[in-house]
């Protein structure tokens, strides 16, 4: 997929310099160089080793002709909730993957975007930013090409480390009972509970650290509906805060096999916010809460 970018520069340094500072990885900085159109100073092609001064324009133009091939082009169900030439936020159903595999070679995110983009006759390498389990629904980010990938990425891991407070990732689960503080903060590190296993817990000596903050918005007939933000982003982390402290989400198989409302764990994500890989604006998405977790309310009436 090819896209070009344009910046205008504010201060004197190396082409190298600029770019690195923008978020580009060393992989990005090692395939521009392979291309000798790659990169442009007012127009002429420039080495990375090149001082540009305040005023000039850097342009980099990308040109990916990858494909990825092994992942099966699939008509399915796609909301795209937001596209650009640099990354797209879609809108995930529960039961979906995120990614195919020997168990889920035809249904999966990456199957339905592969059709997308060949529907369009462009190729696509599938990046997808943020994964989501299969039964969580919601917001998930999928990179267009390698630097946004790149950029992204590296948000999304200092968030997981806690070392990003400007990526916001919300959520919304249900619980069953009255959740006792209504509001707080939840610090608890998190680990695998077996190795090979998929279960984690709470767990203060080996545990990586993990921050989750909650608040209780709705309460009906025995169940609150819960808003959580994370401050980090550690494999199961809301499912496993949520157990920890006293209200496992209903619907888990994993954590809490209560499912009496629903079929899956009832767990959405409901927003994201972060700065544009390649422009620097301030970006927020939503997504409204699905049906099947409404119907937890409507039918325990």
């Amino acid at each position: 997929m090819n896209r070009t970018i344009v910046y205008e520069v504010t201060k004197e340094q190396t082409v190298f310099r600029f770019l690195q500072k923008k978020g580009y990885s060393d992989q990005n900085l090692v395939d521009l160089r392979k291309d000798k159109q790659g990169i442009l100073v007012e127009g002429i092609p420039a080495l990375q080793k090149q001082v540009v001064r305040p005023g000039e324009r850097l342009t980099v133009q990308l040109r990916e002709t990858d494909c990825s091939t092994q992942i099966l082009p699939v008509e399915l169900p796609l909301d795209i909730v937001y596209e650009d030439e640099d990354f797209l936020v879609v809108n995930k159903p529960a039961g979906m993957p995120v990614h195919p595999s020997r168990n889920n070679v035809d249904n999966s995110l990456g199957n339905a975007l592969m059709y997308y983009f060949l529907q369009q006759q462009k190729p696509f390498v599938y990046r997808c930013i943020n994964r989501l389990d299969r039964d969580t629904s919601g917001l998930t980010i999928v990179a267009k090409h390698s630097v946004s990938a790149a950029i992204l990425g590296t948000m999304l891991a200092e968030k997981s480390a806690g070392k990003n407070t400007s990526m916001k990732k919300g959520y919304l689960a249900i619980v069953r009972g009255s959740v006792t503080p209504p509001s707080g903060t939840i610090t608890a590190p998190i680990m695998r509970k077996e190795e090979y296993q998929p279960e984690r817990v709470v767990d203060f000596t080996r545990g990586e650290a993990a921050v989750t903050h909650y608040r209780v918005v709705e309460e009906k007939n025995g169940y609150n509906l819960v808003a959580l933000e994370l401050e980090t982003g550690r494999t199961h982390q809301i499912r496993v805060h949520m157990k920890y402290l006293g209200y496992p989400l209903i619907g888990d198989s994993l954590y809490n096999p209560d499912m009496e409302r629903i079929q899956r764990q009832a767990l959405h994500a409901a927003s994201l916010s972060f700065a544009h890989p390649i422009t620097g604006k301030w970006m927020e998405f939503h997504a409204p809460m699905p049906e099947d977790m409404r119907a937890v309310f409507a039918s325990s009436v």
